[in-house]
């Protein structure tokens, strides 16, 4: 794959957002008066700071000096933090068995926390909303996030409630399987978000949900960023039940993986005409784009009325871990679209960061950083 350009960059870190720039935005365009972007003009081509790439070399191939003092809209990720609870086991155990794990460890995770640190550690402008226990996993989640480059000034930590965490049980050839407890993730919200995460929402270039949160944050985020023309994706994993239809209304791209898409539709995903039905059923629920994650097979990208773009997978020298593959994916594409890349090229640019995080343990130690991106694009 030729025509990859790469420019360095030093590690985006913002100041708090006491008053959020004020934001129009007309249709898919934005006029955002701090940030100076105006129209359909790409914020990576005007004022890019960061490392971008240009997979398609009659695009984007030699990208302007920065401005400095002018960074791209955010990506705001909004979603749970968890500590996630790793055991190394050869196989699941039965019903009533008790085995043993070859070891364990406590890692920072959580689908929300996962797609912030991957945006971060992609240099893109990435804020979390979300909320943790004041308690160790809380602060190993912070540091983590932190060490990544994601701004945490809208990230709050309750008293009422433990850290979210989950238990992964990780089998021997990658595949893992996971429970989650909720805790400050589900419980403790305001009922009404504040005044400041929501112009937060407003101000953002692209907006990242999962459904590991109540929907009713979900549905208040989702609105706030309809009403000012910010892109929402939102990540099907999480809690299996329905996907309220109030929420739905407000999403741009829904993405599922096979499971929760036949999950959710109630219907057969095992070929791929069969995820073509199953997609049209999301259609008929009011989604337009259903951005589906294949694990082997690759992905795929639907737009109604036109015909599916696919993406085979990006063949990983070694399968350790597939935690957090499905959330670097879904960040990686972000990150691409809200640079104003082709539709293909955000799909292959997402499929070579989650070919790289299935190669390291952990969900958010695994996140790859933008220039071994690139370099694995660049080498196909």
């Amino acid at each position: 794959m030729k025509g990859i350009a790469f420019s360095p960059s030093n590690q985006w870190c913002p100041k708090p957002l006491k008053n959020p720039p004020s934001t129009h935005r007309a249709g898919a365009f934005t006029i955002n008066r701090r940030f100076g972007f105006s129209n359909n003009e790409n914020p990576s081509n005007k004022t890019n700071p960061f490392p971008c790439f240009a997979i398609n070399p009659s695009r984007n191939s030699n990208p302007p000096a920065p401005v400095p003092g002018s960074p791209p809209p955010p990506l705001v990720v909004v979603g749970s933090a968890n500590a996630d609870i790793y055991v190394e086991i050869e196989r699941l155990p039965m019903e009533g068995e008790t085995i043993s794990a070859k070891t364990g460890q406590t890692l920072a995770g959580g689908k929300g926390a996962n797609q912030a640190a991957c945006g971060g550690k992609l240099s893109y402008p990435t804020y979390f909303v979300g909320q943790v226990g004041d308690d160790a996993h809380g602060r190993l989640i912070t540091d983590a996030l932190e060490n990544g480059g994601v701004c945490l000034d809208r990230l709050s930590t309750v008293a009422a409630s433990p850290t979210g965490h989950a238990v992964v049980m990780l089998q021997s050839d990658g595949q893992n399987s996971i429970i989650i407890v909720g805790g400050a993730n589900m419980s403790c919200w305001p009922e009404t978000l504040s005044d400041e995460d929501l112009e937060l929402v407003r101000s953002a270039g692209i907006v990242l949900l999962q459904r590991e949160i109540p929907d009713s944050v979900n549905i208040q985020v989702a609105k706030a960023a309809r009403s000012a023309g910010v892109p929402v994706i939102l990540d099907a994993g999480g809690v299996d039940a329905p996907v309220p239809q109030e929420l739905l209304n407000s999403v741009d791209i829904f993405s599922p993986n096979e499971s929760e898409l036949s999950r959710l539709t109630g219907m057969p995903t095992e070929t791929f005409e069969q995820i073509s039905q199953a997609v049209a059923k999301c259609y008929e629920m009011g989604v337009k784009q259903v951005l589906v994650k294949l694990g082997a097979k690759g992905s795929a990208l639907f737009v109604q009325g036109e015909e599916p773009i696919k993406q085979p997978v990006i063949s990983a020298e070694k399968v350790l871990d597939t935690t957090g593959a499905g959330d670097t994916f879904t960040a990686a594409f972000a990150v691409a679209f809200v640079e104003g890349k082709s539709e293909k090229d955000c799909l292959s640019f997402a499929a070579a960061a989650a070919s790289l995080c299935v190669q390291v343990k952990g969900a958010i130690p695994s996140m790859p950083d933008r220039k071994s991106v690139l370099n694995l694009l660049q080498s196909i």
